[in-house]
């Protein structure tokens, strides 16, 4: 599998609540609730709605998230994005529109890691 392909997707009409663990890619474009964890990258598809803590190694989000995240290298909001909550990331690129309420800190997360 190369390394831009996604290994997992949660569809529109998909409902979970708990804890994702995974390597690799995962979109989800449906409503989930509860704590992702992965070195890998989380793609939030345009209708989905996400809430809880979430640490992962890349972020792209283009539909609704709320809660912590800690992203160990980049975050990517783009312009129909919403986000409610506290982003920790050393690389964030916002598009223009996107909505964002909450805490950003991007003060010495990557350089823990040297």
């Amino acid at each position: 599998m190369g390394k831009d392909e996604i290994n997992a997707f949660m569809g529109t009409d998909t409902n979970y609540q708990g804890k994702l663990v995974f390597k690799g890619t995962v979109r989800i474009d449906g409503d989930f609730d509860g704590e992702i964890c992965s070195e890998g990258t989380l793609i939030i598809g345009q209708d989905a709605r996400v809430k809880g803590n979430i640490k992962v190694g890349h972020l792209v989000l283009n539909g609704s998230l709320e809660g912590q995240i800690e992203a160990r290298n980049k975050v990517v909001i783009y312009k129909q994005a919403s986000l409610n909550g506290k982003i920790t990331t050393p690389s964030l690129v916002v598009e223009e529109g996107a909505k964002i309420k909450g805490e950003v800190n991007m003060d010495g997360a990557e350089a823990e890691d040297k």
